[in-house]
Protein backbone atom coordinates (compact mmCIF):
# COMPACT_ATOMS: atom_id res chain seq x y z
CA UNK A 1 0.00 0.00 0.00
CA UNK A 2 2.42 2.41 0.56
CA UNK A 3 4.58 1.33 -2.42
CA UNK A 4 1.41 1.96 -4.61
CA UNK A 5 0.48 5.25 -2.60
CA UNK A 6 4.05 6.94 -3.34
CA UNK A 7 4.09 5.57 -6.85
CA UNK A 8 0.31 7.59 -7.71
CA UNK A 9 2.17 10.88 -5.45
CA UNK A 10 4.85 10.76 -7.53
CA UNK A 11 3.11 9.42 -10.95
CA UNK A 12 6.00 6.61 -11.09
CA UNK A 13 4.34 3.31 -12.77
CA UNK A 14 4.26 0.59 -10.55
CA UNK A 15 4.56 -2.84 -12.04
CA UNK A 16 4.10 -6.03 -10.19
CA UNK A 17 4.70 -9.81 -11.38
CA UNK A 18 4.01 -13.20 -10.20
CA UNK A 19 7.39 -13.95 -10.88
CA UNK A 20 10.20 -14.29 -8.56
CA UNK A 21 12.86 -11.43 -8.33
CA UNK A 22 15.61 -13.28 -9.77
CA UNK A 23 12.95 -14.31 -12.57
CA UNK A 24 11.89 -10.74 -13.26
CA UNK A 25 15.28 -9.16 -13.09
CA UNK A 26 16.74 -11.90 -16.39
CA UNK A 27 13.74 -11.22 -18.05
CA UNK A 28 14.32 -7.19 -17.79
CA UNK A 29 17.51 -7.45 -18.61
CA UNK A 30 16.93 -9.47 -21.07
CA UNK A 31 14.48 -7.38 -23.15
CA UNK A 32 16.50 -3.63 -22.01
CA UNK A 33 19.87 -5.62 -23.72
CA UNK A 34 17.85 -5.88 -26.96
CA UNK A 35 16.12 -2.25 -26.94
CA UNK A 36 19.48 -0.96 -26.07
CA UNK A 37 21.49 -2.47 -28.10
CA UNK A 38 23.32 -1.47 -31.18
CA UNK A 39 21.98 -1.40 -34.22
CA UNK A 40 22.70 -1.72 -38.01
CA UNK A 41 20.66 -2.77 -41.36
CA UNK A 42 22.73 -4.90 -43.83
CA UNK A 43 21.34 -5.24 -47.55
CA UNK A 44 21.20 -9.03 -48.27
CA UNK A 45 18.65 -12.00 -47.83
CA UNK A 46 18.96 -13.41 -44.17
CA UNK A 47 18.46 -17.04 -43.80
CA UNK A 48 18.75 -20.00 -40.82
CA UNK A 49 20.65 -22.74 -42.93
CA UNK A 50 20.71 -26.07 -40.30
CA UNK A 51 19.97 -23.85 -37.40
CA UNK A 52 23.20 -21.51 -38.71
CA UNK A 53 22.27 -17.86 -39.50
CA UNK A 54 23.73 -16.80 -42.88
CA UNK A 55 23.88 -13.68 -44.46
CA UNK A 56 23.38 -13.67 -48.19
CA UNK A 57 24.63 -10.88 -49.82
CA UNK A 58 26.00 -10.08 -53.54
CA UNK A 59 25.06 -7.74 -56.54
CA UNK A 60 21.59 -6.59 -57.43
CA UNK A 61 20.08 -9.37 -59.79
CA UNK A 62 23.07 -11.96 -58.85
CA UNK A 63 20.45 -14.50 -57.91
CA UNK A 64 20.09 -13.58 -54.22
CA UNK A 65 16.40 -14.32 -53.75
CA UNK A 66 16.81 -16.97 -56.28
CA UNK A 67 18.88 -19.09 -54.33
CA UNK A 68 16.77 -18.50 -50.55
CA UNK A 69 13.57 -19.50 -52.56
CA UNK A 70 15.46 -22.85 -53.84
CA UNK A 71 16.62 -23.21 -49.52
CA UNK A 72 13.45 -22.81 -48.60
CA UNK A 73 12.22 -25.95 -51.07
CA UNK A 74 14.91 -27.69 -48.97
CA UNK A 75 13.58 -27.48 -45.55
CA UNK A 76 15.34 -24.02 -44.71
CA UNK A 77 13.94 -20.67 -42.89
CA UNK A 78 13.58 -17.55 -43.89
CA UNK A 79 14.65 -14.28 -41.56
CA UNK A 80 14.24 -11.25 -43.78
CA UNK A 81 14.36 -10.83 -47.40
CA UNK A 82 16.84 -7.26 -48.72
CA UNK A 83 16.73 -5.51 -45.21
CA UNK A 84 17.94 -7.16 -41.83
CA UNK A 85 18.01 -5.42 -38.62
CA UNK A 86 21.11 -6.61 -36.67
CA UNK A 87 21.42 -5.66 -33.01
CA UNK A 88 24.95 -6.32 -31.11
CA UNK A 89 23.18 -7.42 -27.92
CA UNK A 90 26.69 -9.47 -26.89
CA UNK A 91 30.30 -8.21 -27.38
CA UNK A 92 30.91 -11.00 -29.74
CA UNK A 93 26.98 -11.78 -30.88
CA UNK A 94 25.15 -10.16 -33.90
CA UNK A 95 21.26 -11.06 -33.94
CA UNK A 96 19.17 -10.52 -36.53
CA UNK A 97 15.48 -9.98 -37.36
CA UNK A 98 13.28 -8.61 -39.97
CA UNK A 99 11.72 -5.21 -40.21
CA UNK A 100 7.87 -5.39 -39.46
CA UNK A 101 7.19 -4.01 -43.05
CA UNK A 102 8.80 -7.11 -44.51
CA UNK A 103 8.20 -9.97 -42.30
CA UNK A 104 7.30 -13.16 -44.00
CA UNK A 105 7.57 -11.38 -47.70
CA UNK A 106 10.30 -12.94 -50.23
CA UNK A 107 10.68 -10.75 -53.60
CA UNK A 108 11.74 -12.69 -56.51
CA UNK A 109 12.52 -11.73 -59.96
CA UNK A 110 9.77 -12.23 -62.63
CA UNK A 111 7.21 -13.87 -59.92
CA UNK A 112 6.98 -10.27 -57.62
CA UNK A 113 6.27 -10.44 -54.10
CA UNK A 114 5.88 -14.21 -52.42
CA UNK A 115 4.10 -14.74 -49.11
CA UNK A 116 6.28 -17.27 -47.72
CA UNK A 117 4.59 -17.85 -44.58
CA UNK A 118 1.36 -18.51 -46.83
CA UNK A 119 3.38 -20.87 -49.31
CA UNK A 120 5.59 -23.05 -47.18
CA UNK A 121 3.78 -22.96 -44.04
CA UNK A 122 4.92 -21.23 -40.41
CA UNK A 123 8.17 -23.27 -40.13
CA UNK A 124 9.57 -21.72 -42.77
CA UNK A 125 9.85 -18.58 -41.18
CA UNK A 126 12.35 -17.89 -38.26
CA UNK A 127 11.64 -14.60 -36.09
CA UNK A 128 15.32 -14.24 -35.28
CA UNK A 129 18.96 -15.61 -35.48
CA UNK A 130 22.31 -14.89 -34.71
CA UNK A 131 24.68 -13.93 -37.26
CA UNK A 132 27.15 -16.63 -37.89
CA UNK A 133 28.52 -16.62 -41.50
CA UNK A 134 28.24 -14.43 -44.65
CA UNK A 135 27.89 -15.70 -48.18
CA UNK A 136 29.13 -13.61 -50.31
CA UNK A 137 27.62 -14.20 -54.22
CA UNK A 138 30.28 -12.75 -57.01
CA UNK A 139 29.65 -13.01 -60.84
CA UNK A 140 32.09 -15.47 -62.38
CA UNK A 141 33.60 -13.20 -64.73
CA UNK A 142 34.65 -11.02 -61.92
CA UNK A 143 35.68 -13.82 -59.32
CA UNK A 144 39.18 -13.34 -58.09
CA UNK A 145 41.55 -16.04 -58.17
CA UNK A 146 41.10 -18.31 -54.90
CA UNK A 147 43.36 -20.39 -52.76
CA UNK A 148 42.48 -24.47 -53.96
CA UNK A 149 42.99 -25.54 -50.56
CA UNK A 150 41.38 -22.91 -48.45
CA UNK A 151 38.99 -21.52 -50.57
CA UNK A 152 37.63 -17.54 -50.34
CA UNK A 153 37.26 -17.83 -46.14
CA UNK A 154 37.94 -14.53 -44.76
CA UNK A 155 36.79 -11.96 -41.91
CA UNK A 156 34.03 -9.17 -41.95
CA UNK A 157 33.86 -6.89 -39.23
CA UNK A 158 30.37 -6.06 -38.51
CA UNK A 159 30.06 -3.21 -35.03
CA UNK A 160 33.40 -4.68 -34.04
CA UNK A 161 32.13 -8.46 -34.21
CA UNK A 162 34.53 -10.71 -36.64
CA UNK A 163 31.53 -12.70 -38.76
CA UNK A 164 33.48 -15.36 -41.17
CA UNK A 165 32.76 -14.75 -44.84
CA UNK A 166 32.65 -16.76 -48.33
CA UNK A 167 32.70 -16.27 -51.69
CA UNK A 168 30.56 -18.40 -53.90
CA UNK A 169 31.27 -17.31 -57.81
CA UNK A 170 28.27 -17.65 -59.68
CA UNK A 171 28.19 -19.07 -63.38
CA UNK A 172 26.19 -21.48 -65.25
CA UNK A 173 25.54 -25.17 -63.97
CA UNK A 174 26.68 -24.26 -60.46
CA UNK A 175 24.17 -25.68 -57.82
CA UNK A 176 24.23 -22.93 -55.29
CA UNK A 177 22.29 -24.32 -52.82
CA UNK A 178 24.40 -27.22 -52.71
CA UNK A 179 27.23 -25.38 -52.56
CA UNK A 180 25.82 -22.96 -49.95
CA UNK A 181 24.77 -26.12 -47.87
CA UNK A 182 28.01 -27.27 -47.65
CA UNK A 183 29.40 -23.75 -46.98
CA UNK A 184 27.47 -23.92 -43.81
CA UNK A 185 28.41 -27.73 -42.56
CA UNK A 186 31.95 -27.29 -43.20
CA UNK A 187 31.69 -23.64 -41.16
CA UNK A 188 30.40 -26.08 -38.38
CA UNK A 189 33.12 -28.45 -38.81
CA UNK A 190 35.65 -25.09 -38.46
CA UNK A 191 34.23 -24.17 -35.62
CA UNK A 192 34.27 -27.81 -33.33
CA UNK A 193 37.91 -27.35 -34.51
CA UNK A 194 38.13 -29.59 -37.87
CA UNK A 195 39.97 -27.93 -40.96
CA UNK A 196 39.47 -30.30 -43.94
CA UNK A 197 42.44 -28.24 -45.95
CA UNK A 198 44.82 -28.42 -42.87
CA UNK A 199 43.79 -32.97 -42.23
CA UNK A 200 44.54 -32.80 -45.82
CA UNK A 201 48.30 -30.87 -45.48
CA UNK A 202 48.91 -33.49 -42.90
CA UNK A 203 48.30 -36.04 -44.87
CA UNK A 204 50.50 -35.15 -47.74
CA UNK A 205 53.08 -34.49 -45.55
CA UNK A 206 52.43 -37.53 -43.68
CA UNK A 207 53.09 -39.47 -47.06
CA UNK A 208 55.58 -37.74 -48.50
CA UNK A 209 57.50 -38.64 -45.28
CA UNK A 210 56.83 -42.31 -45.17
CA UNK A 211 57.94 -42.04 -49.17
CA UNK A 212 61.12 -40.59 -48.35
CA UNK A 213 61.76 -43.20 -45.80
Amino acid sequence: ADLVEASEASHIPLLGSGLTSQEIIQQIQYYLTNFFARKITLHGVFMEVMGTGVLITGDSSIGKSELALELLTRGHRLIADDATEFSRVSPDVLNGTCPEMLQDFLEVRGLGILNVRAMFGASAIKQNRNLRLIVHLQDMDNATRMDRLHGSRQVRRIQDVEIPEITLPVGPGRNLAVLLEAAVRNHILVTKGYDASQAFIERQKLRLETAHR
